[in-house]
């Protein structure tokens, strides 16, 4: 048989031969078994098709988003300066909300990859927050998690004082001292909350002077030019036996030019030095045979234009030699009083004798010169004076310990 189409008026007629006769039909008829056909042929695949649908599998919703934080729920004596952190694993954070007593809420950030959260503003103390976080899974569905905590109540405060201070140009003796006006428990503690960050960058270390006082410096002498920045985060945080920081301190200094004295106690002269160029030579008198200047690397402090030296300040009385003398133009070199000062009264001495009770007497010009041009952190190295080393405890007479002692931290 054969099926020959035609199309005549909108419709397709089939001519039917068989044999030697023709026949048509119409086109439904024709189609229909011609989709007969097509349906015949093809079952077996369509029929194989469903079966292999039937056995695929079906994926598993995603787990849960955990969400937890770094303060355990009901935690008590949490320090206020330690930032709260809250942490998505399998999801991220969508919100967070870490609201006060008082119903505010603290400030935070969500990171950018939706995978922790951290407040950028401080804590109170004695105080019952509640943290509340959202995330959310692969999927999309939310969770939420609720705690509370309450922070520390300190048994007091401790509040920092920094020398030098903010916006300072120091010297390169400069060390960076930090003065607490309560004791240190936990100095290492400490150690970590300051962070000092210079240009160019050099190594440092602490040292510990008393319980209440540490201090900083590099190897050597700063780098004329070095810019200085002190963080000390201290707020919130325990330093031990009870105490915590009172506020964080910021301090900013840039180191001058290097001024350097070199008093000798044989020749009687100082010759100063300003970036490592002789500028000036001038006479002195040093301490006596009674009253030797200690010898070694002194930091100047302070300056005072007039002031009255009076020796019953540091011990020695008026009946065992001591002395109340008026001076102009002094510059302090030492806690224990010794003074870059005018003696008018020596200046035939000055260049040949040393006469003074342990200061480095000089002309008052001489005297007024040292004294406009001085600034805290500037050098003075005594030698050959005849007398016993400078302590290291005595004013910032820091560079008289040595480098590896100095880094054990004399904790």
């Amino acid at each position: 048989m054969q099926v020959v189409g035609h199309v005549w008026n909108g419709w397709t007629l089939m001519d039917v031969r068989s044999g030697g006769g023709t026949r048509r039909v119409s086109g439904w008829i024709a189609l229909g078994m011609i989709a007969t056909l097509v349906t015949g042929c093809t079952g077996e695949s369509t029929a194989a098709g469903a079966r292999d649908g039937a056995s695929a599998t079906t994926t598993a919703p995603a787990e849960p988003v955990a969400l937890t934080s770094n303060v355990a729920d009901r935690a008590a004596d949490v320090a206020p300066g330690v930032p709260v952190t809250a942490t998505a694993a399998g999801g991220t954070i969508t919100e967070v909300a870490l609201t006060s007593p008082e119903g505010t809420v603290v400030a935070g950030q969500i990171a950018a990859d939706g995978l922790t959260w951290t407040n950028t503003e401080p804590l109170g103390y004695s105080k019952t927050y509640t943290l509340a976080v959202t995330g959310k899974n692969a999927d999309g569905r939310a969770e939420t998690t609720t705690s509370s905590f309450t922070t520390a109540t300190p048994r007091t405060y401790t509040y920092l004082s920094i020398n030098p201070l903010d916006g300072a140009t120091a010297g390169v003796g400069q060390p960076l001292a930090f003065y607490f006006d309560e004791p240190i428990a936990d100095r290492a503690a400490v150690e970590s909350m300051i962070s000092i960050t210079t240009s160019p960058a050099v190594e440092g270390a602490f040292y510990w002077y008393d319980e209440d006082e540490v201090h900083w410096r590099p190897q050597n002498f700063w780098t004329p030019g070095t810019t200085i920045t002190i963080d000390a985060k201290i707020y919130g945080k325990h330093v031990g036996n009870g105490i915590y920081g009172q506020e964080d301190r910021h301090v900013t200094a840039t180191i001058g030019d290097s001024v350097i004295h070199e008093a000798d106690g044989q020749t009687h002269q100082v010759v100063t030095k300003v970036n490592g160029e002789v500028t000036r030579t001038v006479p002195t008198s040093m301490g006596d045979a009674a009253n030797p200047t200690p010898v070694g690397t002194y930091v100047i402090t302070e300056k005072h234009d007039h002031m009255v030296m009076d020796s019953r300040t540091y011990g020695l009385s008026l009946e065992a030699g001591g002395y109340v003398t008026p001076v102009d133009w002094a510059t302090r070199m030492s806690n224990s009083g010794i003074f870059v000062h005018s003696a008018p009264w020596s200046i035939g001495d000055q260049g040949h004798r040393n006469v003074s009770h342990g200061c480095l007497n000089m002309s008052p010009e001489n005297a007024k010169f040292f004294f406009d041009n001085a600034k805290p952190g500037d050098v003075v190295i005594v030698t050959n004076s005849g007398g016993p080393a400078l302590e290291s405890w005595d004013g910032f007479g820091d560079w008289q310990v040595p480098w590896e002692e100095w880094k054990a931290g004399n904790r």
